[in-house]
């Protein structure tokens, strides 16, 4: 099996980018939604050193607008936070028109199978009061259609220890894994050495 892909979420500004691009970060993840902490005001100087790294984090069911924003700033992958009666049809708007989505998936049952590149297995917003970054941990009882990512809670600390507790089937689908608030010094900043942890951690790991 291929190295596991390290994605550091809720980058805010270049150097922090820089920085992850440097620790080996595969994938990196910048926020569009000005309620959270997370939120990139500058996202052309902030995404500019991620290339085709980069994913845009948007809470937004106005799928146009997603594209828009997309394009707007070269991004080749999207994480989409969409109302869930929507979900399917922003997704397949989305890839149809050439765009790559990491598809969040909550821990929570009963969801609609929805094709996707890839999918982020994270703590349900419903749980956590936000959409992601809430540094909380799930049950890993529900899990995506496809392959995946794993988030919720995860640092070097923790990653290991919440991998080798996935059942073997879940293993087989497992891609790489999520980090964003335990990198951080403070809210959308991140501490160097905790997201250089992480990507090492990450990238060492053997299923």
């Amino acid at each position: 099996m291929s190295r596991l892909i390290a994605k550091v979420c809720g980058l805010t500004d270049a150097a922090d980018a820089a920085h992850a691009l440097h620790a080996g970060a595969d994938l990196l993840g910048f926020v569009q939604y000005p309620a959270s902490p997370r939120h990139c005001a500058d996202m052309a100087s902030a995404r500019g050193p991620a290339g085709d790294k980069a994913v845009l984090v948007i809470v937004d069911d106005d799928v146009a607008r997603v594209e828009a924003i997309a394009r707007a700033h070269a991004f080749l992958w999207v994480q989409p936070y969409v109302s869930p009666p929507l979900r399917a049809g922003a997704v397949h708007r989305l890839r149809d028109g050439g765009l790559r989505v990491l598809l969040p998936w909550p821990d929570v049952p009963g969801q609609q199978p929805i094709s996707a590149d890839l999918y982020l297995w994270e703590t349900s917003p419903a749980a956590t009061g936000v959409h992601g970054g809430s540094g909380q941990s799930h049950a890993a009882l529900h899990p995506p259609p496809g392959d995946f990512l794993l988030a919720g809670g995860l640092d070097a600390a923790r990653v290991g220890e919440r991998i080798a507790a996935l059942p073997a089937a879940q293993r087989a689908r497992l891609r790489g894994a999520d980090a964003a608030s335990r990198l951080e010094s403070s809210p959308g900043r991140k501490d160097p050495q905790a997201v250089s942890d992480f990507t090492r951690t990450v990238h060492a790991l053997e299923l």
